[in-house]
């Protein structure tokens, strides 16, 4: 990847001074390390919208869902795990004989 493009940015002169003496004791450019920070916030952004963008579907869908009534009511899920609750406490019955 060719290095043509340049950043200028203002920062307070401590931060610089800072920064500086850490990629010296470091022994990388700190233009390396600036270009690494670069990629990582890069790919930081990326990931948290494409999260975004997946829990807004989800969310869109589980709303589609609800309006057409495709659903369990609360009774309904307490009563499918008292079932299965039933039907494993059977099987760890028969299982200690």
């Amino acid at each position: 990847m060719s290095k043509e493009a340049v950043f200028t940015m203002k920062l307070e002169p401590e931060l610089r001074d800072d920064f500086m003496a850490e990629a010296q004791a470091s022994h990388r450019p700190a233009s390396q390390i600036l270009r690494e920070l670069m990629r990582e916030y890069v790919q930081r952004q990326r990931e948290a919208r494409e999260y975004d963008q997946f829990l807004q579907s989800k969310v869109a869908e589980a709303r589609a869902q609800v309006r057409a009534g495709d659903y369990a009511s609360a009774d309904g899920v307490e009563l499918r795990a008292a079932q299965r609750r039933t039907r494993l406490h059977g099987k760890a019955g028969s299982a200690d004989a």
